[in-house]
């Protein structure tokens, strides 16, 4: 297995005179590490292709269109920084605090911009959730993070807007392990990770046609708006109709119940999710001459929306990824079985020129955030998968009740 990794990635001794650019073209460097120290900052290291890299050089990052100067160019024996005056074509050099280049980036001229092939890197296919052990530590979880993304592009960040939580991603559970390691020891900040909630959506199979009435008499001025809404299914992630006739409901006030009814779609009736394919018809209402306002009938949209939705035969819907893994042929009736215990769809199999199955799937997204050290144990660590996430689905009414049972102790607490 090394000899045939020596054949098939090291250069042929006999063309190395032809894969060293030469001294004497113009300077490009490619950055292939970094490495972010919370005393010294940040140091990229990279092998110069063509030219010479020289201190006080103008450079120029083709790929984001930006230039800077170089500072000084220095060699690295372990910790030791060697400062050198040039670094030639077909060697290895690093500069300090390059504020536009990161691993990957190609180092040229302006005059002569260059970019060279960038690194591919594997998607992140493990997750999990990170929080800080104390409340003021947010700021702090951020910045470490971005900087050791810097270091490490293999893994991702991500913050869910619908489950408030911030999401890391990587190969698997040891190198978010050394990320959480690496925030308390370099940035310190205690974090846990934790199995990433699922952002479920929720929609209604069924129509209802309800009632919103909000009155309010506290001395003085009062509050009143009365709205008669029909819910159904739609095509579209929200529509809003009106069918009013004779005036029932002022037209300044219509809007007000489409704001009301927006505003009521962050959080849904069952367990607090993003409501989707909803289409609310505002077909009558009262109003009041004095008593009524835009707040009322805000309301009153939001008491029929609450109703309308519960009346419509309310869903759960969970996210579907689209999975293709990558496996010796001798596992392959494993990953079969142990997909369809994930609820996970077979879609076809392709046989590859070295031996190996590619295996196309669908699967719950739920199932699939700790799938890379399930698949690890089950093919010796042969296996590899990608992970993408492809639609929403009806979620099965037993696991849907679970979810909704969660939802509703929790926020009893």
């Amino acid at each position: 297995m090394l000899m045939n990794t020596v054949v098939e990635y090291l250069p042929n001794a006999l063309d190395a005179n032809s894969l060293k650019g030469s001294p004497a073209e113009p300077l490009s460097a490619f950055v292939f590490k970094t490495i972010v120290d919370p005393f010294v900052g940040k140091i990229s290291l990279y092998k110069v292709m063509s030219g010479k890299m020289k201190k006080d050089t103008d450079v120029y990052n083709a790929d984001s269109s930006e230039s800077e100067r170089i500072g000084s160019v220095f060699s690295l024996r372990g910790k030791e920084q060697i400062e050198v005056s040039e670094v030639e074509a077909g060697d290895i050099g690093a500069t300090s605090k390059l504020q536009h280049f990161k691993t990957g980036d190609t180092i040229s001229l302006k005059s002569n911009p260059v970019v060279y092939d960038r690194i591919d890197f594997p998607k992140p296919c493990y997750f999990m959730a990170i929080t800080g052990k104390t409340k003021d530590s947010d700021e702090k979880i951020g910045t470490g993070l971005q900087r050791l993304n810097e270091e490490d592009p293999t893994f991702s960040i991500e913050r869910n807007i619908e489950t408030k939580e911030l999401v890391v991603g990587g190969q698997g559970n040891i190198q978010l392990d050394v990320i959480a390691s690496k925030l308390k020891n370099n940035y310190k900040v205690d974090v846990d990770l934790n199995a990433p909630k699922v952002a479920y959506r929720e929609t209604i199979k069924g129509r209802s046609d309800v009632q919103g009435k909000h009155k309010k008499q506290s001395g003085g001025a009062g509050q009143y708006g009365d709205v008669h809404i029909r819910f159904e299914p739609s095509q579209e992630e929200f529509e809003f109709t009106e069918e009013i006739f004779g005036g029932s409901v002022p037209r300044n006030y219509i809007p007000a119940v489409e704001k009301g009814l927006r505003e009521c779609l962050d959080k849904g009736v069952l367990a607090g999710c993003k409501v989707v394919n909803i289409k609310a018809t505002l077909y009558d209402g009262s109003y009041h001459d004095v008593d009524s306002n835009e707040m009322a009938f805000k309301i009153a949209a939001s008491l029929a929306f609450k109703k309308g939705m519960m009346e419509a035969k309310p869903i759960l819907l969970e996210p579907i990824a689209k999975v293709e893994i990558n496996i010796p042929d001798e596992y392959l009736g494993d990953i079969m079985g142990d997909m369809n215990k994930r609820r996970g769809r077979i879609l076809g199999m392709e046989q590859q020129l070295d031996g190996s199955q590619i295996v196309k799937a669908e699967a719950p997204m739920a199932e699939m955030y700790t799938y890379a050290i399930e698949l690890k144990s089950m093919t010796q660590a042969r296996g590899t998968f990608e992970v993408e996430f492809l639609r929403y689905d009806e979620m099965p009414s037993n696991l849907a009740e679970k979810v909704i049972a969660d939802y509703k102790a929790e926020n009893e607490n």
